[in-house]
C-alpha cells in the first residue's frame, strides 16, 4: 500500500467514526453513505490533492455535501 492510499484509508477512518458520532448512525450506514459521496470520488483522484488536507477539512466538506446536496467549497 503506497503512502497516499494509506493517507487516504486513515482519512476515511476518521471521516466515517466523526459522522457515526454527529449523526447517531451505523458504522455500516455512515460507511454507505460517504462510500457514494462526491467527496469520496475527490478524495480518490490523485489530482484533486484533498488526499493531502486534514481529516477535518475533508469531513466538514462531506457534512456540506450530506446537508445541501453538494460540494460547498468557502472561497478565501
Amino acid at each position: 500500500m503506497s503512502k497516499q492510499e494509506q493517507l487516504i484509508e486513515y482519512m476515511i477512518q476518521d471521516i466515517i467514526e466523526a459522522f457515526t458520532n454527529d449523526q447517531g448512525l451505523e458504522y455500516d450506514e455512515a460507511m454507505n453513505k460517504f462510500y457514494n459521496s462526491e467527496v469520496f470520488e475527490k478524495l480518490q483522484n490523485e489530482e484533486t490533492g484533498l488526499y493531502m488536507e486534514s481529516s477535518s477539512y475533508v469531513y466538514d466538506l462531506f457534512r456540506d455535501e450530506m446537508n445541501f446536496g453538494h460540494i460547498i467549497q468557502a472561497e478565501v
